[in-house]
């Protein structure tokens, strides 16, 4: 027999009202409907942390080759060499080992004194003023710096390459991707920066792409070409900017709804990398994955037929009670971190990016509250962004004291 929902309960990530503050839905799903199916969209759902962590753990039941977000694998669209994200082994082994070679601890360690500098760069015109943007004026400015900085990307083209990688998520509000458009081409920002830094090599991921010798899937080794490393290029920058803007926006809004923990953080900034895991696992920027299903599987006695769509719900799975006793719905800076969350995905695709995105945010934690231990942010002034891919803010305006 093929899954049906005994329970009620309605999921849709589309949905604009569920997006706002999905938590009691993904509570009601864990409960009442821990394998979910949407007969609208024609997906399968899974919320439990249990399913959720073996799920990501089995890349060759659900497979990441048609994508990993839910219209990409729908519409069947073709997907490029060197999309880390949406490939399985052995393909995608050996396009991460390249890059895995490019986040060192020593690479990403070595980073500190320039995000510091960055985060001041933004920070430091704002004291005394009485408002900051989490989002505008620090979540999407530095994490911008420190990936445009390990790419080589000339300044003035930062932000072009920052906009780029933000549209490509964007959708109508309410509405799904549209996947027949969506397509993997690279703006021009990257195609006429790849053809001048060519010419003008230097100290940089970009070039250590280009003259990296390897051995490809067929045995073969050579080098990346050029359209590979456009496609790089473009999912290094992507997952730079997005992960780090995130965290810092929804850093501002649960910190403000818990000024308690937030006063523990100033009085013991030892804290603060306790505080960041914990803001992951609470407010994940990207709240769920999907995968192709290669093979009829069950789950509560019922299956999931081979073929098709599951989405994993990460947002629902780092609040399981299960997992997180006693409530994982309740924010407690000192909870025990060996409880880890998914919100990097964890496996094959553990996020390559997870040490340098902790270490953006404990960054600026710290040097936010050196400057501004108290704010409350504006909630009518706040923005959410619309994509069905990650959910975080646009704007996260605050008064801070």
């Amino acid at each position: 027999m093929t899954a049906t929902t005994q329970s009620n309960v309605y999921y849709d990530p589309y949905d604009v009202d569920i997006n706002a503050d999905p938590y009691p839905v993904y509570r009601r799903l864990r409960e009442e409907a821990p394998l979910y199916y949407n007969d609208k969209h024609d997906f399968y759902a899974l919320s439990r942390f249990a399913d959720v962590n073996k799920a990501l753990n089995d890349p060759r039941t659900f497979s990441s080759a048609r994508g990993a977000i839910l219209e990409l694998i729908k519409a069947n669209v073709p997907i490029p060499s060197g999309v880390v994200l949406f490939e399985d082994p052995p393909v995608h082994d050996t396009h991460r080992k390249m890059l895995a070679r490019l986040f060192t601890p020593r690479v990403v360690n070595g980073l500190e004194p320039k995000i510091r500098e960055f985060c001041a760069q933004s920070l430091d015109p704002l004291v005394g003023g009485g408002r900051l943007d989490f989002v505008g004026d620090l979540g999407a400015q530095m994490p911008m710096k420190v990936i445009s900085m390990l790419l080589g990307i000339p300044d003035d083209l930062r932000e072009a390459v920052r906009d780029h990688a933000n549209e490509a998520m964007r959708t109508e509000a309410g509405k799904p991707m549209d996947a027949a458009q969506q397509g993997f081409v690279a703006s021009e920002v990257f195609a006429s920066y790849v053809d001048w830094r060519r010419d003008n090599p230097s100290d940089d991921i970009t070039t250590e792409l280009m003259n990296t010798d390897f051995v490809d899937e067929h045995g073969v080794t050579r080098r990346l070409t050029r359209d590979e490393l456009l496609t790089y290029l473009n999912v290094v920058a992507g997952a730079g900017n997005e992960t780090t803007t995130r965290l810092i926006g929804w850093a501002g809004k649960v910190l403000a709804e818990h000024p308690d923990q937030r006063w523990l953080l100033v009085e013991d900034p030892g804290l603060i990398p306790k505080a960041i895991e914990e803001i992951l696992r609470f407010e994940p920027p990207a709240p769920h994955v999907a995968r192709y299903v290669t093979r009829d599987v069950e789950y509560y006695g019922q299956v999931v037929p081979e073929g098709s769509a599951l989405m994993l719900i990460l947002g629902a799975a780092n609040r399981d009670h299960r997992q997180y006793p006693p409530d994982g719905d309740v924010f407690d800076i000192q909870r025990d971190t060996r409880q880890q969350h998914l919100s990097f995905s964890i496996g094959t695709h553990y996020c390559l990016g997870a040490a340098l995105a902790r270490l953006e945010g404990r960054i600026a934690l710290e040097e936010i509250l050196k400057r501004f231990p108290e704010w409350d942010v504006d909630l009518s002034a706040a923005l959410l962004s619309p994509t069905s891919t990650v959910r975080g803010w646009e704007s996260m305006p605050a008064i801070i004291g």
